[in-house]
């Protein structure tokens, strides 16, 4: 716990520096009203001392005599009112706009925080557990900044006036109440420390239980395949339980505290009162105030309706402690994100339209389909290198963790237009290499070229930009069958989405479709049969035309008869492309240009079918059926 202090004064200080960086002239506004609603909740005690006094003298000199004075102090306690009362109207209706507000730009710097976030990232964190984010972290933000704020300052002001018109009517009454807080305090701090505790592990463990969720619904058809609906609701159970668990512990202890404050706050009322009776019935004990007032009804009356509002407040701002502690956890964990190390890009090669002229290249603002890379040297020269598409790898070494190696002293080129095939067995590192020529990692030892260009040089967006990538577990958007194909080129026109579907043979099974190009897609495509979904990605990858294409199992998702359709259109799709080819169907990769065989990360075998085939060595027990790939 010792520990854990500084850090939440730290956030809570990033939280409300970046809270008024963005909204300080309506939080300026909020704080002035909580301050006018907090006088006019506070002033009736004054105005009530004020009363008595008045009717005392009026039982003395007549009513008349104090007649005027009654009604102006009327009415100026109505004028408070009715000024608290905007005030506080005008404080919660700023607040509830600015509150939302703020956390429409969280979640926009959330969101623009992910999208420069590495692959790794998303690799090693739960989906679920990342959606937290946006649901229970970020909701716990809007209730401190909504309620528990504006509550905090108010009560805390309430409580500084009340202090002053407690020592304006009685110096001993108020040390009564100062022992009480006191008390209040020590009981705050030992249940709502326990409580504190229990409500961080409960934000862990709904994010923990919305991970779960959101892995059972996306793997929903595998549990019921395999009839694993009754084991699935037992790890559902554990997981639930806990959250049950540590969710008790935390309300039990933040229930408690509340009736126990009220308890607490009653005595003291009581003890007030029979202090203030007893100065009264003794009469040779003086009166310490500001005031100057003798001990009387006139002091003992108010001063009892001020310990009751003290109480209550105390009561309030113990109350919100928890709500502060687990918006405190939220915030941790999204200063967390928000805090991850960026994908770290130094390249400033980019890549530029471009025309040829006299075998010149030469940059242009309009689309010529011509492609430049633009490099610019320390000496202020620019040079422009023609896209065309030849990769080349050399002496390369990767490992996703240090202690392990996936990739040992690779080497290979692929000259633009060939077609290079990587086959192997599960885990043997054909996926990890086209990871690598997209840079969604970066190699520990080696080169990776790129048209001659070390592509550590090459700005991230461009090098992606550059290339298509087909993968085996599609990825459709919720949106129209044209705004799926389109996600590869977002300035394609109809025309040319409609082209790429008749190149990846999509076009007619699309336009059977209830709207045709128009129909909308849901849940990932989940109106549409997986070769039909696959077909759709083919053609977004088509639809981008790009020089180098990734097809990492392209096909493995559709039928044989399907897969005959399509490979025309792929054959179409790579014809003059640089393309990266991985299979377990060795049946699509026989006309490659270069076939290489994987084996725990290494290059064992290379040439194309052929010359394998005659070998006779790992790629010809795979085709021959000798040896099956795992």
């Amino acid at each position: 716990m010792k520990n854990a202090r500084p850090k939440n004064k730290g956030v809570l200080g990033r939280l409300l520096k970046l809270l008024f960086k963005d909204y300080k002239k309506p939080l300026i506004v909020v704080i002035v009203c909580i301050i006018l609603t907090a006088l006019a909740s506070t002033i009736a005690s004054f105005f009530m001392n004020l009363f008595i006094n008045l009717i005392d003298e009026g039982l003395v000199s007549g009513w008349s005599a104090v007649s005027g004075r009654v009604y102006l102090a009327i009415g100026v306690m109505l004028s408070i009112y009715a000024v608290g009362w905007v005030a506080s109207f005008i404080h919660t209706r700023t607040m509830a706009i600015t509150t939302q507000s703020f956390m429409n730009s969280m979640r926009k710097r959330m969101f623009s925080k992910m999208q420069e976030l590495p692959l790794r990232y998303f690799d090693t964190h739960p989906h679920g557990d990342i959606m937290s984010y946006y649901t229970n972290d970020i909701d716990t933000l809007r209730e401190l900044i909504s309620r528990t704020i504006p509550q905090i300052v108010s009560s805390g002001l309430i409580l500084i006036f009340l202090v002053f018109y407690m020592l304006y009517l009685s110096a001993w009454m108020a040390l009564v109440v100062a022992v009480a807080s006191v008390a209040m305090v020590l009981v705050t701090k030992k249940i709502g420390g326990n409580s504190a505790k229990h409500f961080i592990k409960m934000q862990k463990s709904i994010a923990k239980s919305e991970g779960f969720v959101e892995e059972m619904m996306e793997g929903q058809k595998v549990i019921k395949v395999f009839c694993h609906e009754q084991q699935s609701e037992a790890d559902f159970d554990k997981v639930n339980e806990q959250l049950c668990h540590d969710a008790t512990n935390a309300h039990r202890f933040a229930n408690i505290l509340m009736p126990i404050m009220g308890n607490i706050g009653n005595i003291l009322y009581v003890m007030v009162a029979f202090v203030g009776g007893l100065l009264i019935v003794s009469g040779n004990v003086s009166n310490v105030s500001l005031s100057g007032q003798a001990m009387g009804i006139a002091v003992v009356v108010p001063f009892l309706n001020m310990t009751r509002q003290f109480t209550n407040n105390v009561s309030q701002v113990s109350q919100q402690m928890n709500a502060i502690v687990m918006a405190m956890a939220g915030a941790k964990r999204i200063f967390e994100l928000l805090d991850e190390e960026p994908e770290k890009d130094e390249g400033y090669v980019t890549l530029v339209n471009a025309k040829e002229e006299n075998g010149e290249i030469f940059e242009c603002t309009e689309r010529t389909g011509t492609w430049a890379w633009k490099h610019p040297h320390g000496d202020g020269t620019v040079t422009y290198t023609k896209l065309m598409g030849d990769v080349r790898i050399v002496d390369m070494d990767f490992g996703y963790v240090p202690e392990k190696t996936v990739l040992k002293n690779v080497t290979l080129y692929a000259e633009p237009g060939q077609k290079v095939a990587f086959v192997g067995a599960t885990g043997a590192g054909k996926t990890t290499i086209t990871n690598l020529i997209n840079r969604f990692y970066d190699i520990d030892d080696g080169k990776i070229r790129y048209d001659g260009i070390n592509i550590n040089k090459i700005k991230k967006a461009d090098l992606r930009r550059s290339l298509g990538i087909v993968l085996q577990d599609t990825n459709l958007f919720t949106g129209t069958v044209m705004e799926n194909i389109r996600y590869g080129k977002l300035d394609a026109t109809d025309e040319e989405c409609i082209a790429a579907a008749k190149l990846a043979n999509a076009d007619s099974f699309i336009t059977r479709l209830p709207d045709g190009y128009d129909t909308m897609l849901t849940a990932n495509g989940a109106n549409l049969s997986q070769g039909q979904r696959q077909l759709i990605s083919i053609a977004r990858a088509a639809v981008a035309d790009p020089p180098v294409m990734i097809l990492d199992e392209a096909t493995s998702s559709i039928d044989t008869r399907t897969e005959a359709l399509v490979q025309q259109g792929m054959d179409a799709l790579m014809k003059g492309r640089t393309v990266f080819v991985i299979a377990h169907r060795l049946s699509t990769v026989r006309n490659s240009d270069v076939i290489m065989v994987l084996e725990h990360g290494e290059i064992i075998e290379r040439g194309n079918h052929d010359k394998l085939i005659s070998e006779k060595g790992k790629y010809y027990q795979l085709y021959t059926g000798a040896f099956e790939l795992e």
